[in-house]
């Protein structure tokens, strides 16, 4: 018997479409390693109309009063609790997640993050008026950019085409989102709730592969190119776009430092460090997966992670028992896979270590300790369920190490004392520092990164601001 593959199709201008050129990606459930779906592969004739319509779209919605804007934002906030339990099932099936995890853990959140922004969009002002020039009186106006191309990644699938459509809808923008090639169905979904709210082209969902993403970012329409992605795709993006001067937003890679003083509550901080660095199969820019702790407490901590690790557990969505789910894909269980095959000989897997089962994109929760700073696995995002410990001496050597990457997005600190808490977060080179906890993130407060994580913010007003312009209007006040 053959199960007949749900066909997904963009969302162009109010009507879903298959490609112009007919052709498809087979889409994987990571939980089985089956084909479930087929989605559009969209070529340049389909990145132009979504550009098309998005143009076409924007003047009148740029035109809308914020006020408007927000009562369309939170119809969609509400749309999206109300079809909540579709989402979930969508985006367990394009990633393999809990499901009960991603009820709690990112519908309400996601929905919160809409409602944010949408009261955002009535605080689109400028600095206050005022003669700086005999005669003359300024203003500054705040106005969106125009059409933003938006590439989402599929570790967060829903929760990150919050993070770039919802900001951007508010401030007066049209969008084109390209969700990751593996796993589009959940962004589908969400342009059918999005659709049946907002005006015809001012949301648009084009699927396909890198050189969609490409299409997109080199299209002359946008006049911002935003992604969620690796580093080296952010190169990629941040070069393209330069040929016309696109604005550009960059959320990549993470490689945080989760820095453990000898003062610290043991028990507590594993319990935290381990949810916080398997949880999504690790699969967070901000997993707290890079562990250094001071050598006085070194082996106790180890142990007590390894013991977590061991308790910890991976497998199928409809299991109220585990953490976590599968790896996304086939090519990122060999990434993982291949980190832990090319250990030094100085490391050692004190838990975990390899695939689960034979079905599925499943890895154990890995704990590796006895490793040095140049390392391979210190220095590079393995993006999978294994946390790597290492062994300092003091606050110096910690902060050197911590540091000692190229990434710079988010980092934590776990000590009772105060003046040391207070002087890492000043030396961290981090967009984020969490102090005795990791990983929470609230609307109102910006995440992004420096160095090779990007920049430009997501969340929060500063998040906001990344998708309006500045314009100076002076008039003369004779008249």
């Amino acid at each position: 018997m053959t199960t007949e593959l749900r066909r997904l199709r963009n969302y162009i201008n109010g009507e879903f479409k298959d490609a112009a050129d007919g052709r498809t990606i087979d889409i994987v459930n990571p939980a089985t390693g089956e084909v479930y779906a087929t989605s559009p592969l969209s070529g340049q004739a389909d990145v132009d109309a979504a550009m098309d319509a998005a143009a076409a779209a924007f003047p009148a919605w740029r035109d809308t009063t914020p006020a408007e804007r927000q009562k369309v934002l939170l119809k969609i906030a509400d749309a999206f609790e109300e079809r909540a339990e579709d989402l979930i099932a969508a985006e367990s099936e394009n990633t393999g997640k809990p499901l009960g995890l991603t009820r709690t853990e990112e519908i309400p959140p996601m929905v919160d993050q809409i409602r944010f922004f949408a009261g955002a969009a009535r605080m689109l002002e400028g600095r206050s008026a005022g003669e700086y020039m005999e005669g003359m009186t300024s203003i500054v106006r705040r106005e969106p950019v125009g059409v933003c191309a938006q590439v989402a990644p599929w570790n967060y699938p829903m929760m990150m085409a919050v993070w770039k459509f919802a900001p951007a809808l508010a401030a007066g923008n049209t969008v084109v989102l390209k969700p990751s090639d593996t796993t589009p169905a959940s962004t589908v979904l969400m342009a059918e709730i999005i659709g049946a709210i907002a005006p015809k082209g001012v949301f648009n969902v084009v699927c396909g592969d890198r050189d969609t993403g490409r299409a997109m970012v080199e299209h002359p329409v946008p006049a911002m190119a935003s992604i969620t992605g690796s580093v080296r795709a952010g190169i990629q993006v941040a070069a393209s776009a330069a040929k016309d001067v696109k604005r550009v937003h960059l959320e990549l890679g993470g490689k945080a430092p989760v820095v453990v003083f000898e003062d610290t509550d043991i028990a507590k901080a594993v319990e935290d460090i381990s949810v916080a660095g398997f949880f999504n199969a690790g699969q967070d820019c901000t997993a707290a997966t890079r562990v250094l702790v001071q050598e006085s407490i070194h082996d106790e901590f180890v142990a007590a992670l390894a013991k977590a690790a061991a308790e910890t557990k991976t497998g199928a969505p409809d299991d109220e028992d585990v953490l976590y789910g599968p790896l996304n894909n086939a090519n990122q269980l060999d990434q993982v896979t291949g980190f832990i095959d090319r250990l030094p000989a100085h490391a050692k897997v004190e838990s975990g270590g390899q695939r689960v089962g034979d079905k599925g994109y499943f890895y154990a929760p890995t704990v590796v300790s006895g490793l040095k700073q140049d390392d391979e696995i210190i220095q590079n995002e393995v993006f999978g369920p294994v946390i790597t410990v290492q062994s300092f001496s003091d606050e110096s050597q910690a902060l050197e190490w911590a540091n000692g990457v190229e990434y710079a997005l988010a980092s934590s600190v776990w000590t009772k004392d105060h003046a040391r808490a207070m002087r890492m977060s000043k030396a961290l080179d981090f967009g984020c520092v969490w102090i005795n906890t990791h990983i929470p993130l609230v609307a109102e407060m910006p995440h992004g990164g420096f160095k090779k994580s990007g920049y430009g913010k997501d969340l929060s007003a500063y998040g906001f601001d990344d998708y309006t312009r500045i314009k100076h209007v002076m008039t003369s006040l004779d008249g």
